[in-house]
């Protein structure tokens, strides 16, 4: 099997093992194990277990990016396309839940030691941008201008879209994350103004 096969079924099956067993149980031999490959074959496609790390980060958020944007066609108010990303994100979170536990785990498995934290601002400056980029193009759409650099905007969006995530996946409680979602809409809208 290629590189360019083996590491896509590398990455799926390193994203199965951490949701199930979390980042400690995730060494390359179980990775391998669930892919149904020789343990020549991780190092064969991943340089290093960092690596392999960023690619399933870059992954996971690339998932993200598809589930988001473009922004849905809805006509409305910048609150109205903002809820309708949040949506649309909520549906990929209840199809995916696994993926999203996963990188919660990569998270706090990243903090736990100084000489991984640069695991989890990378994991955060992919979804800034993510969140940079939706909310550009909402701005755009909407017609409005954020008060705040945008960048500061992405910091609340993903503080919120964490929040909703980690209490969907605790309750799996779809009717709270839709108001919590609309509520994260309207405090977002607030912080824009008409062009």
């Amino acid at each position: 099997m290629p590189a360019a096969e083996r590491r896509p079924a590398l990455i799926e099956a390193g994203l199965r093992v951490i949701a199930r067993e979390g980042i400690a149980g995730a060494s390359t031999r179980a990775i391998v194990a669930e892919a149904g490959m020789s343990l020549a074959s991780f190092h064969y496609a991943f340089e290093s277990r960092d690596a392999f790390l960023d690619e399933l980060i870059s992954t996971v958020v690339a998932r993200e990016t598809e589930a988001v944007l473009p922004l849905p066609d809805v006509d409305g108010d910048l609150r109205q396309v903002i809820e309708a990303a949040f949506l649309r994100y909520l549906d990929h979170l209840r199809a995916d839940p696994e993926h999203e536990q996963a990188m919660l785990e990569l998270t706090q498995y990243a903090l736990r030691a100084p000489e991984r934290h640069p695991v989890a601002v990378a994991q955060y400056r992919r979804y800034a941008d993510l969140a940079e980029r939706a909310l550009g193009s909402a701005a755009e759409r909407a017609g409005v201008t954020w008060r705040a650099p945008v960048s500061e905007v992405a910091g609340v969006l993903v503080a919120f879209t964490d929040g909703i995530t980690l209490t969907w996946l605790v309750h799996r409680d779809d009717a709270t994350a839709l108001a919590t979602a609309r509520a994260a809409a309207d405090a977002l809208a607030r912080m824009a103004d008409p062009e």
